[in-house]
């Protein structure tokens, strides 16, 4: 299992929305098809085929919780990283 598949069980998990680091979230992003695209302290990512624009931010070296939450819901939706909801 990789890093990008074990950050995306700890979001999946939401055991500890508070505590992931913004730069894997980033890379986390783009290694499921995202492009990113930069505002200000905004990273918008949006991806083909998904309605929803993913939109994060830095609280100090984490991101932001709420977000975390979003992205889960985004993941979950959209069935992304290979991921079945009967699973």
């Amino acid at each position: 299992m990789n890093q990008h598949e074990k950050l995306l069980l700890k979001i999946l998990r939401g055991q500890s929305d508070a505590n992931i680091p913004f730069s894997a979230v980033c890379a986390l992003l783009l290694y499921l098809g995202f492009e990113e695209r930069i505002k200000g302290s905004h990273h918008v990512f949006r991806k083909a085929g998904v309605e929803e624009k993913v939109n994060v931010q830095k609280d100090g070296n984490l991101t932001k919780g709420y977000q975390i939450r979003q992205i889960r819901q985004v993941i979950l939706r959209n069935r992304l990283g290979g991921l079945n909801h009967d699973e």
